[in-house]
């Protein structure tokens, strides 16, 4: 007899061996139906494997988050077939998932996207043919047989074998085609509903440019197709909302070769990023912080102090100076230790808390590299908190809050999460069983749910990472609170207790823009380059319907300026309809006509980007209006 402990904690028992699709089909045929694999004694498995002793079971279905990376792992198996069955000379190397899909390399001729449709047409047969997954364990010598054919298969095999003991490994058949692969897999290709190639690019063999280049095919798959329809709308809605494009076109900012993922920002931009920086010096100062700024080059033996010499040397600049070797910062913190311990403190004097807009550079590959996203020199919002133990939960609350007031004035959401101790980290028990209760009582007390990473924090301390939700629903991670018991212990950091004895600090690294330039980024993305009013770069235009009255318009723009309104006023030889159009297309809020009528008056005629128009403004009512909608920052259009 076989008992099976359910999650629900009941029991199924069986008199022979049972497989996971019979314990899932005992309990109802429609929930069997929708089944992917099975987790026993907390190891992931098929559905189809035999259950030979008393086991607790939880099945992994449709609607859990490790089914579609397990559809995806398959999927890559039905494209590589498909492959081979077109491209008989194919031969298949590795296929893992990635974020939104998966890949394969394969070394085969050149294929585009004008070849896409015939592979996916042979992928559909295989679908259609709802072709089982099957495992089969095999010795290392019977796989080099069956794939002696293929070289980078054999070199796979060969290094695995050296890694495995008992000298076994898995392979995964469908039909008549084998790959290797630990799985696991769907149960049969038909639950793929949904199955789309994205892109082919080139690829090395290990990533090295020395071996042979490959053929790298994404794509994408879904349990219903109509969340690869929505997958694929999102992805086209993406495209739109570009920000390397809308960058360019509203003169925000630009790349050069010149100095690759060091971004340039423009009069424009720049606007934008003096009221990014102006609101967050403002929400600081609110809530306690000072502001500090440290070099941006730094002597070798500081990096080596800190640890950053022996574990992140390689994504480093440095250059010598008098014969001494510098750095220059990938992270703000080391300078702010260095700021900590010019001063005395006290417990009363704590908690210290510091921010800082820190210009960073971390070499990054140049095919890494993705417009804002991914930049080589960067400015960091980072604070550093320096606090007593009893001051870690009430400290963490304020961030929190904190991140809530600035996140939500730019209208994004976002989900939090804990990561907990890692197995390779410093720092005694209690230190981290203090440090991680703090986070987690911070946490309940600002009442918002929460995700649990267990074992996922940094090795110096455990960590809430902030992940944003973008108009798209897309999520980004920017802000991060990490609790740090390393550099106060490296650099020696101490307050006065009321012991009147040196204790050391607990300390928090806490950004929330994180990259500023990524926050851009993320921002023109999110707002699709239409900004709230207060963000906007070019607040108003205006717009002399001839050229006599252009001085009058320069006169007007002037005014507003004295109030803190970014104007431009737009004097080309072109008709008002189009001026206005451009000014549309370009998603100026506020679109101000000056003809006869309004010179003479002393009034504006006001157009807004959802198309109202108010006529006969005064400029004290229009200002009032304006400055107060800047001033509070409000995020919806304005109304007049």
């Amino acid at each position: 007899m076989i008992n099976i402990t359910l999650p629900d904690k009941s029991i199924k028992a069986f008199e022979s061996y049972p497989n996971g699709m019979d314990v899932a089909l005992s309990i109802s045929e429609g929930f069997a139906k929708n089944c992917v694999a099975m987790e026993i004694n907390g190891k992931m498995v098929d559905l189809n494997r035999e259950i030979k002793e008393d086991s607790s079971l939880r099945f992994i279905t449709t609607k859990d988050k490790e089914a579609l990376e397990i559809l995806r792992h398959s999927a890559a198996h039905v494209m590589a077939e498909a492959v081979q069955n077109l491209y008989t000379d194919a031969a298949l190397t590795i296929g893992p998932v990635v974020e939104d899909g998966f890949y394969y390399d394969i070394d085969m001729k050149p294929v585009s996207e004008e070849d896409f449709p015939a592979i996916e047409a042979e992928i559909n047969n295989i679908i259609k043919a709802k072709k089982t997954f099957e495992r089969k364990v095999v010795t290392s010598e019977q796989a080099l047989e069956i794939f002696k054919n293929n070289p980078y298969k054999t070199e796979l095999i060969q290094e695995l074998a050296a890694q495995t003991a008992e000298q076994e490994l898995s392979l995964y058949q469908q039909g008549g085609f084998t790959d290797l692969c630990r799985g696991p897999h769907i149960p049969h290709t038909g639950m793929i509903k949904g199955i789309k190639l994205m892109k082919t690019s080139g690829a090395y063999w290990r990533a090295d440019q020395s071996k042979a280049q490959l053929q790298r095919l994404y794509g994408t798959a879904f349990f219903d197709k109509k969340d690869l329809n929505a997958y694929l709308h999102l992805i086209e809605e993406a495209k739109k909302r570009d920000h390397r494009k809308i960058g360019t076109k509203l003169d925000l900012y630009s790349f050069h070769q010149e100095a690759a993922g060091m971004p340039f920002f423009h009069a424009k931009g720049m606007a934008m990023w003096n009221v990014l920086l102006e609101y967050w010096r403002e929400e600081h100062k609110r809530a306690g912080y000072v502001e500090t700024k440290t070099p941006v080059m730094l002597s070798r033996h500081l990096w080596e102090q800190s640890g950053h010499w022996e574990n992140y040397r390689e994504n480093m600049y440095t250059s010598v100076v008098d014969e001494e070797e510098y750095a220059i910062k990938p992270m703000n913190c080391p300078g702010g230790m260095l700021l900590y311990k010019t001063g005395s403190y006290s417990y009363r004097d704590l908690p210290l808390r510091a921010g800082e807009i820190g210009l960073v550079h971390r070499h990054e590959k140049s095919g890494a590299l993705s417009g804002l996203f991914r930049v080589r020199a960067f400015h960091q919002d980072d604070a550093h908190i320096f606090m007593t133990p009893e001051q870690i939960e009430g400290e963490i609350l304020g961030v929190l809050q904190l991140v809530n007031r600035i996140y939500s004035r730019f209208g994004l959401g976002f989900h939090l999460e804990l990561s907990t101790r890692p197995k390779k980290s410093i720092g005694s028990d209690e230190q981290w069983e203090e440090a991680t209760n703090g986070l987690k009582n911070a946490l309940n007390k600002y009442g918002k749910d929460y995700v649990i990473n267990e074992g996922d924090g940094a090795f110096y301390g455990p960590k809430i990472d902030i992940h944003i939700k973008d108009a798209l629903g897309r999520t980004w991670q920017c802000g991060t609170i990490q609790l740090d018991m390393a550099l106060p212990e490296r650099f020696d950091l101490s307050y006065k207790g009321a012991d009147n004895e040196k204790h050391r600090p607990v300390m928090i690294h806490r950004v929330i823009y994180g990259s500023i330039e990524r926050f851009f980024g993320i921002l023109v993305e999110h707002f699709a380059g239409k900004f709230p009013l207060w963000l906007a770069p070019v607040q108003a235009v205006i717009l002399p319907i001839n050229d006599d009255l252009a001085p009058y318009a320069h006169g007007v723009s002037s005014q507003l300026s004295e109030y803190g309104i970014r104007c431009d006023v737009d004097t080309r030889t072109e008709s008002l309809k189009k001026k206005i159009r451009d000014a549309q297309v370009n998603y100026t809020p506020l679109i101000i006509t000056i003809g006869d009528k309004e010179r003479e008056s002393l009034t504006l005629s006001v157009r807004t980007l959802d198309g109202n128009v108010k006529m006969g403004m005064t400029m004290d009512g229009f200002v009032k209006s304006v400055v107060k909608h800047i001033k509070n920052r409000v995020f919806e259009d304005i109304v007049l």
